[in-house]
């Protein structure tokens, strides 16, 4: 089984925690002969406060003299980025690959995903309460996207079922 984890600076160590418990579920016994699950470990480097950070120093210093800080702040990025996966590999326990994307988070996980039997991520957004806004605009768009199976996780404990909200009116009246 080909298994992607979806890493996000916020959430990453519960897509983690969530993997490694599947993958111990999983376990194969050592007289398998069945190849072992391929395990990647996903995350984007932050392409885009590079490309803002260029944008903006173009606009408001020109084509001067100065150095654009954009390709500071990519490898900044990027070595975050390297960082992040160093420290998921260490805690996931499990033989991995890792890999590192790049582009808009959404549309790179998605693609990703293609290659994959099994996403694994976060919830990322409002965790205060149930519902669509727990997600993040990019993990919404790769939960409706992804060309796999997608394992979607609580980054910590799930809040309790007196947060979903009110019936729609209509509803109330059945």
């Amino acid at each position: 089984m080909r298994i992607g984890i979806w890493l996000t600076e916020a959430a990453w160590p519960a897509a983690v925690r969530a993997a490694a418990e599947l993958l111990g579920a999983l376990a194969q016994p050592a007289d398998d002969p069945r190849p072992p699950h391929d395990v990647v470990l996903l995350c984007v480097a932050g392409d885009e406060a590079a490309a803002q950070v260029s944008g903006a120093f173009g606009g408001l210093w020109g084509r001067g003299s100065r150095r654009d800080p954009g390709p500071v702040v990519a490898a900044e990025a990027e070595a975050a980025a390297a960082d992040l996966l160093r420290r998921a590999a260490e805690r996931l326990g499990h033989p991995s690959r890792t890999r590192m994307l790049h582009g808009r988070p959404e549309r790179a996980v998605t693609a990703a995903a293609a290659e994959l039997d099994l996403l694994v991520l976060a919830r990322d957004g409002d965790l205060k309460r149930l519902g669509p806004r727990s997600l993040g605009p990019d993990t919404r768009f790769v939960v409706d996207h992804a060309p796999c199976r997608v394992l979607l996780v609580w980054p910590g404990t799930a809040p309790d079922l007196g947060s979903l909200p009110p019936p729609p009116p209509q509803a109330q009246a059945r």
